[in-house]
């Protein structure tokens, strides 16, 4: 995988500070860790409503100490931008080709030589949808790692790390529990979420 932020020593320790004053300022409450078994696994980012989710989602992984990488649209990668996105963690996804995704991220997971989360938006936009993509759930079951039950609450200010989930290949059952997770948490915009 490429170096990120996450990897760089001095600015890592540096945005971990700010992110750590900034959440506390606004009033914002962490909940919950990374479990050792859970070093390698998949992080869903749910709900994704706002721009904002971005911000506060590097935020929380800067305070939380996570070694992320996240999922986004292949536009926000373009120049002059690009560069920093992928040193912000960010992978370009371009939803209307076929680029076996959930296969070659299942792969790099298996690959990492340490720590890596990667985060994945299940419903694939910030616009209102009502199905959920799967992609996260395969890229877990395919890399044998957990998925964590990640979240920003706007409504409660409180973000963080939820249960971890191991699925356990029934993926309609799965699915309603990790729905059920999220169905008190509320997007910034939450009139663009159903869980």
């Amino acid at each position: 995988m490429h170096h990120t932020i996450f990897d760089t020593p001095v600015v890592n320790t540096l945005l971990r500070a700010f992110s750590v004053a900034t959440l506390r300022l606004t009033g914002w409450r962490i909940e919950g860790a990374l479990p050792s078994h859970a070093a390698k696994s998949v992080l869903i980012a749910a709900p994704h409503t706002s721009n904002w989710d971005l911000p506060y989602t590097l935020m929380l992984a800067f305070t939380l100490r996570l070694r992320v990488y996240w999922m986004g649209k292949h536009s926000l990668f373009r120049a002059p931008f690009g560069g920093v996105m992928r040193w912000l963690g960010g992978i370009p996804v371009n939803r209307e080709q076929s680029t076996n995704l959930v296969a070659r991220s299942a792969q790099t997971i298996r690959d990492a030589t340490g720590p890596m989360q990667l985060i994945v938006p299940p419903e694939g936009t910030r616009g209102k949808t009502r199905h959920w993509k799967t992609g996260f759930y395969f890229i877990a079951q395919q890399a044998g790692v957990p998925i964590v039950l990640a979240f920003v609450d706007y409504g409660r200010k409180v973000g963080g790390l939820g249960p971890v989930f191991e699925p356990t290949g029934d993926l309609d059952a799965d699915m309603a529990a990790i729905k059920a997770f999220y169905a008190p948490i509320q997007g910034k915009n939450p009139t663009q979420f159903e869980a």
